[in-house]
């Protein structure tokens, strides 16, 4: 078992036994999100550490975007449970870029794809595979796409 979701279970029990039931639905919810992702495709694996994070970013996004939809629903309450449910998942997930870094990173990557020969808006694509790598879990890439057309355009 990868050392992320056995850490994921420990904190489960702990959870379970300090009857924390935001954490522990969380961390159940997760979990099941990892098996399923474990059995899916042509024969069932256990994902390392890497694809297990990924399933939480995944986890932690559907968060967001569901409290952003509660909230412009009206339903405050249930946005406020989502994004207490994301802080939650916030705990397993690397320290997300600011935006000076980001734009750092992302200024080094146009720099090269126009070495490469890459111009004007059209280059965005050669920059987005540079940036996708170095910006992997870090960061999303809306908020990526967004810095590269700023620094294209």
């Amino acid at each position: 078992m990868t050392s992320l979701k056995s850490k994921l279970k420990e904190d489960l029990t702990t959870a379970i036994k300090a009857r924390d039931e935001l954490r522990s639905a969380t961390l159940r919810l997760t979990l099941s999100a990892v098996t399923k992702e474990e059995v899916s495709g042509a024969s069932a694996r256990e994902l390392d550490d890497d694809e297990v994070q990924k399933v939480i970013a995944h986890e932690a996004k559907k968060r967001r975007e569901a409290a952003d939809a509660f909230a412009k629903g009206g339903r405050t309450a249930q946005a406020e449970r989502e994004l207490a449910e994301r802080e939650v998942l916030a705990v397993y997930l690397p320290q997300p870029l600011t935006d000076d870094e980001l734009e750092s990173i992302v200024a080094e990557a146009v720099a090269e794809a126009k070495a490469g020969g890459a111009e004007g808006r059209s280059a965005m694509g050669a920059v987005m595979k540079i940036v996708t790598p170095r910006v992997d879990g870090r960061a999303e890439g809306g908020r990526v796409a967004g810095i590269v057309k700023r620094l294209l355009g």
